[in-house]
């Protein structure tokens, strides 16, 4: 009988722990792509948009060692060059803000973003972003798409549905003799039209 009535109301505490440490999560992840947006955009002032500046490098050495000393580990140059690559792409893609003008409107963690911001086509980048949002996409996900050239293929693509069906439900091999209609199985025994 106590079991009984214990279970629903654990279910409950359950369901209100986790909704608030998503909560907490999200407001973390927020709070810390806006520093690194808001840390990238002091540091392209500084190098007056020059990344190649003169002193550039030297400025971001200093800064380092600067904030390490001050924070902790975790300001090293590379991060400093992350945050100011990051506000040079969402600078200008990001233009939807919230009531306070310093906090923009981003829907992925810093690790999405660290991705993302090696793709140099901006269209193809988007569309990761996108997917990202749309598909509740990990990390791990974002990256497989991408290795696996998601958005070329959908571009060369004219089945585009089906494209999408196998990026989110993977190939399922119903039969043997099926693996060897695979292209990519064509392509590594060396059996494509190409």
């Amino acid at each position: 009988l106590i079991e009984e009535n214990v279970n629903p109301v654990f279910e409950e505490i359950k369901r209100l722990v986790n909704s608030s440490r998503e909560r907490v999560y999200t407001a973390v992840n927020t709070e810390m792509l806006n520093l690194y947006w808001n840390i990238g955009k002091i540091i392209m002032q500084i190098q007056e948009g020059n990344e190649r500046a003169i002193y550039g490098d030297a400025v971001l050495q200093k800064l380092s060692e600067k904030l390490n000393a001050k924070y902790g580990k975790g300001w090293s140059v590379e991060t400093l060059k992350k945050a100011r690559k990051f506000y040079e792409i969402y600078s200008q893609a990001k233009k939807v803000y919230t009531v306070d003008p310093i906090k923009l409107n981003f829907n992925l963690s810093w690790n999405h973003y660290q991705i993302l911001m090696r793709i140099e086509n901006q269209e193809e980048r988007q569309f990761y972003e996108i997917e990202c949002v749309a598909q509740n996409w990990g990390v791990r996900q974002l990256q497989r798409q991408y290795n696996s050239s998601l958005y070329e293929r959908l571009a060369l693509s004219k089945d585009k549905k089906e494209v999408m069906r196998l990026a989110n439900e993977g190939h399922v091999v119903e039969k043997s003799k099926d693996i060897l209609k695979d292209p990519l199985t064509l392509e590594f025994l060396g059996l494509s039209e190409e």
